[in-house]
């Protein structure tokens, strides 16, 4: 655990603490267990997010991306009554073929990612809404799924089955991250692209592996919040998601330049921002300021870490100043020093040798 995170970690535990304090019942079993709920759902996709943030760029379509999976997987399960292993695995399938195609856009034709995924949020909650005629699918009565159901919304001795996936999902890509060659990629990739390719990394794998990566936990999270919502509203279903997990990546570590930030600091984030939001529930703020609350702590997010780039860089200026600047001197005088004595010994001109 770094600075960085061990920071986030102690900022959490006070803002819990004052919360706590302001009202009791945010420290009750009932909300602490809703609240692990919510991490869970909102962290499964942060951590794709993350990924895409490390690499330098940014997804802006998940939300909508929500939208359009999330209206298939119903339609599959209730209109074609397709069996829910299938309708998961086409779920899971389509949003790795989306995020395959952004990363295509982005490393083969060079299109900018913010562009990219700005018109992938027009065109599919465009597509989802047309699919639909804007009409709103469900369940209704029946058990088309019911095995799905108790996986995605049960819980273990308590716990929250999505908060349970995220840790999982969270120490694999920890692992895949931290411990392996293409977690050095990432982070090479996202520091300087150009270098990294002089280097022999292949940075369009690179980046489209974390697009790939981003979508397919899209995919998880679609499943995992038809079940928490029993419903999608194409023009409603998964809206501004995507604010939540880029702010959830800002306040983990997570530098929009690139180059920075962990698994870690990402889950710790999610967890900082469903208690920011339950903190403004408490305060009895009312719900149409809650993104302004998000857009406030992205600003601060971003805030903080070009005061710390700029805090870094300072100190790295002086680290390489310090140590040459005691040497410079001495060195100089011993020139000056020796310079008189060897103009002495070497004679003018060549003739004086005789």
């Amino acid at each position: 655990m770094n600075k960085k995170e061990l920071g986030l970690g102690l900022l959490l535990v006070v803002i819990s603490v004052i919360t706590g304090a302001i009202n009791p019942a945010f420290l009750s079993l009932v909300n602490l267990l809703n609240m692990a709920n919510l991490i869970g759902l909102f962290g499964v996709f942060a951590l794709g997010e993350g990924l895409v943030i490390i690499t330098g760029g940014i997804d802006l379509s998940l939300g909508s991306m929500f939208a359009l999976l999330g209206v298939v997987f119903v339609d599959l399960l209730t209109t074609y009554e397709i069996p829910w292993p299938l309708a998961l695995l086409a779920v899971l399938l389509g949003g790795l073929a989306l995020g395959a195609i952004q990363g295509f856009l982005i490393t083969r034709l060079k299109m900018q990612p913010f562009i990219v995924t700005l018109c992938g949020l027009l065109i599919y909650r465009g597509a989802a809404r047309y699919y639909t005629t804007d009409s709103t699918r469900g369940f209704g009565y029946g058990d088309e799924a019911g095995t799905l159901s108790n996986i995605a919304s049960g819980n273990v001795a308590g716990v929250p089955n999505t908060f349970i996936l995220l840790i999982i999902l969270a120490l694999i890509l920890g692992v895949l991250l931290h411990r392996s060659v293409y977690g050095r990629w990432l982070y090479a990739v996202g520091k300087n692209e150009e270098a990294a390719r002089f280097s022999g990394i292949s940075t369009n794998i690179v980046i489209a592996t974390a697009y790939i990566i981003s979508g397919g936990l899209a995919g998880v999270s679609t499943v995992l919040f038809v079940f928490y919502t029993n419903s999608v509203s194409p023009s409603s279903f998964g809206n501004f998601y995507e604010l939540y997990a880029i702010a959830a990546a800002v306040l983990g570590g997570c530098s929009l330049r690139g180059g920075e930030g962990s698994i870690l600091g990402i889950v710790l984030g999610t967890a900082l921002l469903q208690v920011l939001q339950n903190l403004v529930n408490i305060l009895g703020i009312p719900n149409s300021l809650n993104f302004a609350v998000m857009g406030t702590v992205i600003l601060l997010g971003v805030l903080a870490d070009q005061q710390l780039q700029a805090r870094r860089r300072r100190k790295m200026a002086l680290a390489g100043v310090a140590p040459t600047a005691p040497r410079s001197k001495p060195a100089q005088e011993k020139n000056q020093d020796a310079s008189p004595r060897s103009a002495a010994a070497l004679p003018a001109r060549t003739g004086d040798q005789a």
